[in-house]
């Protein structure tokens, strides 16, 4: 019991909050700051705990992410960089949720089942975002982690991208880089410079790009690594100076479609925007007639593996290329891919981690969310195998190049989750090596007119969903509804699935014109009513 002593003590500098229940999903925690101390102490003590069963540095994130300035939330991060396995959201959510006098039969219950040493040392990764309330948040987690007799190490304000890059450079001896933000700069900054040698006779404006950071950490992160990227203008707005995500960032400008305040854009100028914590990133242009065109993460996806097919062709590499894609993808991507490109799509449930696990079975795996989380993933048998070209003194210059190019392209992607300052390198590079304008990019295929609705449900749970949550099984009836709707329109596809957090069915629907869309999506919103215990008034035509 001696151990546990000091939990028992710093628990009651720390309390829950009476009926407060909260779930580790996705995300993370994430809810108003003023309820989340105790959960910040208490993951402190479950990272002290992983990291003991993994025998490796485990990584805590205090973010919100996109999310307004008085929320925070918290994410653990895996050894290899990775989020935290699914097995160990569940003992999350359970510390989170046990009642002062029982945290800690919750923490012997977990210790047992895991079997964890506990005299082996634990050592725990910490970083914040902007917002006031990281400060404090974040020492709750220390006090979590020193209560179980671990260590930690401090990184202030990050990205959460740079934490998971530290947290896997340290687990892997440095293999991966050194477990610093300027070993992350260094080795993101070299790779770049590296790509963009096989960009010619750039001007100016070629160089130039404006970027919204949100007012968040990837902000001050873009500002401190410039020196870095020389082959790169960039313009920074809501560099800080302003409230986290009020009316800018990734995820404004795409619901909005429309620049962020506080952002001139001119006729054809490359912009994009970053997300409170700097793992989503979104492109877009203004036309010469004043038109908003968003480049989301289909196309940063489409565009990516575009260049890498491209590059193991000329490198004469047979290695299985994939994108990986969720069923918000738009119709138009996935066409494109299998058809012109006869690049494989996969097809996997809404969320990052079903994503970066189907990216896995590939020798390069693509993966982006619409929303512009994702990254590309190099299966060591592929890294090894492009290791060994480039070292072959008998290749021509056309292979060689292509060979180089991808070590470059590899070093300059963040592997272990979605980053936007990588991924904002990566997408530059390849804009600049291929000469190509954000408008060239964009029309590599048109998007389909695409509407996103919501429908109150009595019970979320009375819709089942199979096929990547692209059909539904339950309840009866409704996906022969479905069906018979979206063969009344021309390229139409529907599909809808329950919310993971409130009462209501999410209906996505795409057609051939924006009236057949937003009537399709309609339409199948009232099906939804009818058949799933629609709430309230039935859905009124668009």
């Amino acid at each position: 019991m001696a151990q546990f002593q000091e939990v028992i003590q710093k628990s009651d500098l720390h309390p829950k909050p009476a009926g407060l229940v909260l779930e580790y999903g996705t995300a993370g925690f994430r809810t108003n700051a003023g309820r989340l101390d105790h959960v910040m102490f208490r993951m402190g003590l479950l990272a002290a705990l992983r990291s003991r069963k993994t025998a490796s540095a485990i990584g805590v994130m205090v973010t919100a992410s996109h999310n307004p300035e008085e929320d925070n939330g918290v994410k653990l991060v895996d050894p290899k960089g990775e989020m935290l396995t699914p097995a160990w959201e569940s003992y999350a959510s359970q510390l989170a949720n046990a009642q002062q006098a029982d945290l800690v039969g919750t923490l012997k219950n977990i210790i047992e089942r895991e079997a964890i040493d506990m005299s082996q040392e634990a050592k725990v990764f910490v970083g914040r975002d902007t917002r006031s309330s990281s400060v404090v948040l974040s020492q709750a987690v220390l006090d979590g982690v020193s209560a179980l007799g671990g260590v930690t190490k401090e990184y202030g304000l990050v990205t959460t991208p740079q934490l998971h890059f530290m947290v896997c450079c340290h687990n892997t001896q440095g293999e991966y880089g050194e477990p610093t933000v300027e070993g992350y700069y260094k080795k993101l900054g070299q790779a770049f410079s590296q790509l963009c040698k096989n960009a010619s006779n750039r001007t100016d404006d070629q160089k130039h790009l404006t970027v919204d950071g949100a007012n968040g950490v990837g902000a001050l992160k873009v500002r401190e690594m410039e020196g870095q990227i020389k082959e790169l203008q960039i313009s920074l707005v809501n560099d800080g100076s302003g409230k986290l995500n009020h009316q800018c960032g990734a995820d404004f400008v795409k619901v909005q479609q429309t620049p962020p305040t506080g952002m001139k854009v001119n006729a054809g100028e490359r912009c994009c925007s970053f997300d409170g914590d700097a793992d989503r990133i979104v492109y877009y242009y203004v036309d010469s007639e004043g038109r908003f065109h968003l480049l989301d993460g289909d196309k940063i996806a489409t565009l990516i593996s575009t260049f890498l097919k491209e590059l193991l062709t000329q490198a004469g590499l047979e290695l299985n290329l994939a994108v990986v894609q969720t069923a918000y993808a738009n119709g138009s991507s996935t066409q494109y891919l299998e058809n012109t490109m006869k690049v494989p799509v996969r097809c996997t449930k809404t969320g990052v981690k079903h994503l970066h696990h189907a990216a896995l079975e590939f020798d390069i795996g693509v993966y982006f969310e619409a929303n512009g989380h994702g990254t590309v993933l190099f299966s060591e048998a592929a890294q090894a195998k492009i290791r060994q070209l480039a070292e072959d003194s008998n290749m021509n210059d056309e292979r060689k190049r292509a060979v180089l190019l991808l070590q470059s392209t590899i070093n300059v992607i963040n592997q272990t989750v979605g980053d936007a300052i990588s991924d904002m390198l990566l997408v530059e590079a390849i804009l600049a090596i291929k000469g190509m304008t954000a408008q060239q990019w964009d029309a590599i295929y048109t998007d389909l007119p695409n509407r996103q609705l919501k429908v109150k449900v009595a019970d979320r749970c009375a819709i089942d969903t199979t096929d990547a949550e692209r059909r539904a099984v339950s309840p009866a009836g409704l996906q022969d509804s479905i069906d018979g709707l979206v063969k009344k329109y021309p390229r139409g596809r529907s599909f809808v699935r329950p919310s993971g957090t409130e009462d209501v069915v999410r209906v996505y629907a795409e057609a051939d014109t924006r009236e057949n869309a937003d009537a399709l999506a309609h339409e199948v919103s009232v099906a939804v009513y009818r058949l799933a215990g629609g709430v309230g008034d039935e859905p009124k035509p668009l």
